[in-house]
């Protein structure tokens, strides 16, 4: 059965904007620097029961209760057959940008100048233009909401499907309600997988992370895949609650997906990026790693 068909309007849009989702992260996740210890503790970090998050706690609900198996499995079936739209990686930031929510109360910048303001901090810092590229790409899968996804199947902290889900990712109660805890194949420990068997041969939740990494598997560095893929897997690279099925090429490779989480949580600033003075780079930039057109 499609799930998707018989949802409500609340259900496909829970959250006010995306940008709600990542905002929440900064809650759970704060950048070091701006904590101060003696005033808030990690545990007040980590309430997810404050009232001003109930859009937040929805989304969490309907995310671990519809993001099965069989779920993933139909999204893959459909998304990277890429038989969508076939365009520029530009003219897709472009149509990324009709994601502006006027309601977002954090920052008053359209997705395309979040994308260059995590790509111009990693490039300040001297990093590889590969890795400046994927700061700029990293976002790019949402462009699964221009295509009906609704948000808890496009943003989320991301997680395998097809094992015991961990009480390491956000809200772990409302797994109850995922078919998938009930049923024997998938709801042990290592489920369909087996020790140490490597991030290549699980499954995980869909979303524009998985996406956008089918998009890119091609034409980027391996470093970049994992943080394209992972960038939102928190229960492991913050929790570590799945290095039972991680290898040790894994483990090397998180050391990536480590650097670039700060980039992505803490570069936002007023400061909006004068685009038509960073087009030039960007598309010199996009036309060195990726062909002339994507299929999406």
């Amino acid at each position: 059965m499609n799930q998707q068909s018989t949802l409500t309007a609340q259900e496909i849009n829970p959250l006010a904007s995306l940008d709600e989702w990542e905002d929440d992260l900064l809650v759970r996740y704060p950048d070091p620097a701006d904590v101060q210890p003696e005033h808030k503790t990690k545990d007040e970090f980590r309430n997810y029961e404050a009232p001003a998050r109930d859009s937040v706690r929805e989304f969490y609900r309907l995310n671990h209760q519809y993001q099965t198996y069989d779920f993933v499995q139909q999204k893959r079936a459909d998304y990277l057959a890429f038989n969508k739209k076939e365009m520029s990686v530009w003219g897709a930031m472009e149509f990324l940008n009709t994601l502006v929510d006027d309601s977002d109360p954090d920052i008053e910048l359209d997705q395309l100048q979040h994308l260059l303001q995590t790509a111009e901090a990693i490039r300040a810092d001297g990093h590889p233009d590969w890795f400046v590229l994927t700061g700029f790409l990293h976002d790019m899968g949402k462009v699964l909401c221009l295509f009906g996804e609704p948000q808890w199947a496009v943003v989320g902290d991301t997680f395998p499907v097809g094992c015991q889900h961990s009480d390491k990712i956000v809200y772990p109660e409302f797994f109850a309600q995922n078919p998938d805890s009930q049923n024997e194949q998938f709801n042990t420990k290592y489920g369909i997988y087996s020790h140490q068997c490597g991030l290549d041969n699980v499954t995980m939740s869909w979303g524009h992370d998985e996406y956008l990494y089918h998009i890119t598997k091609d034409y980027l560095p391996e470093p970049a895949l994992y943080m394209i893929r992972y960038h939102s897997f928190y229960s492991q690279h913050r929790e570590k609650a799945y290095d039972h099925l991680l290898n040790d090429h894994d483990r090397a490779m998180f050391k990536w997906v480590d650097k670039f989480n700060p980039y992505d949580l803490y570069s936002k600033s007023p400061k909006t990026p004068v685009v038509s003075e960073l087009r030039p780079y960007y598309e010199d930039l996009i036309a060195k790693y990726l062909p002339e057109k994507v299929r999406l």
